[in-house]
């Protein structure tokens, strides 16, 4: 999308204008608390709305306990919204277009701020939606942002931005085609989604199918039988390093990998590598905790060097009578899924006894 923005924008008579001469800035909800926030009376746009959709979602709003007579600001037609902090550099300062006129007074969320051009601007909504989701404005807005653990935009920095301003009619053009890359790039996915899905059913069915078996054709063992149960300890993902040792999260094993695994994304320094718990090449291993059943115990199989592992987590190392990949295959089974349904325990985080998982 932004390839072809900057291709429509090529060889156009554009006008650069610094935002600070062209608009102004607005901050987000004040003096607010949680409480604020339960059975509101008024209504706000969420940092999520912003981060999740080019034009502002006005059917998704959240609610907030607000009065006339305080002195927020609220959103308008034309306005852009921007993300205020990421833990990303890259995602710092993204952006999302109030492209209809709100019939009501809607407020913007305390960790987002608004930008409102001034009336001689002739800026079309549906075309600043594209433009600063773009490169061309993406790159600059990134530049803004600074931080360690968490990327904060800076104002003054933000207002010396550059954004292009070309004719009405070359930004009627470009909305025209953007719109409609947008609407078959929709559908592509759509039946993409829906084919994928299909065969990920199919995927499941005959896994099962292969990994089922009556009780007089093998022989049955417990898991205690057959390996090692490792737990992991004490790594925390601020411990995560630019490079070093090896290692993996507990919760990477369900938002990063897929099945298998032979380099890690995370690394931690060599000190505090050696207090920590190693998996080997062959080990299988499992998430200890999650927020829902589905992805306690999901297993990756672990096919490269030695690593570090997290607490809430465990590296099973099969002997000789199991085959890795044979092990990970079997942890997913429909089969599997019951058995986690019977053993696992908890309210808003759920575990699964390890002593258990060796029966």
């Amino acid at each position: 999308m932004s390839a072809i923005l900057n291709k429509l924008l090529k060889g156009q008579k554009v006008e650069w204008k610094t935002l600070g001469d062209v608009s102004v800035l607005y901050g987000g909800l004040t003096g607010k608390n949680k409480a604020d926030f339960e059975n509101g009376n008024a209504k706000y746009v969420s940092y999520k709305n912003i981060f999740a959709n080019l034009a502002v979602d006005l059917q998704n709003l959240g609610t907030v306990k607000a009065n006339d007579n305080e002195k927020q600001h609220f959103i308008k037609h034309g306005d852009i919204l921007f993300t205020g902090s990421s833990e990303t550099q890259a995602e710092a300062g993204i952006s999302s277009v109030v492209t209809e006129h709100p019939i009501e007074k809607i407020y913007l969320n305390s960790f987002s701020f608004g930008l409102r051009f001034n009336d001689d601007v002739e800026l079309m909504p549906e075309f600043t939606k594209f433009l600063f989701r773009g490169d061309l404005m993406r790159t600059q807005i990134a530049r803004t942002a600074s931080g360690v653990t968490r990327f904060n935009i800076s104002k003054e920095r933000f207002k010396k931005i550059q954004v292009p301003i070309p004719p009405l009619d070359v930004q009627a053009e470009i909305v025209r085609i953007l719109d409609t890359f947008t609407a078959v790039t929709a559908e592509l996915t759509a039946e993409l989604t829906a084919e994928l899905n299909m065969r990920e059913k199919q995927y499941q069915y005959y896994r099962d199918k292969l990994l089922s078996f009556s009780s007089d054709e093998i022989n049955w063992k417990s898991l205690g039988e057959l390996g090692q149960l490792i737990r992991g300890n004490g790594l925390q993902k601020s411990d995560f390093t630019e490079d070093g040792f090896p290692a993996i999260h507990y919760g990477q094993i369900y938002t990063f990998y897929g099945t298998f695994a032979d380099k890690t994304k995370s690394f931690v320094s060599e000190n505090l590598a050696k207090k920590l718990k190693k998996a080997q090449n062959g080990d299988v291993l499992l998430a200890g905790t999650s927020e829902n059943i589905q992805d306690v115990m999901k297993p990756l199989g672990w096919l490269g060097n030695e690593i570090a592992i997290s607490g809430d987590m465990f590296a099973f190392r099969p002997n000789t009578e199991l085959d890795t990949k044979y092990l990970t295959y079997l942890l997913q089974t429909t089969e599997f899924q019951k058995y986690k349904e019977k053993y696992a325990h908890g309210t808003k985080v759920t575990r699964l006894n390890a002593e258990k998982f060796l029966r």
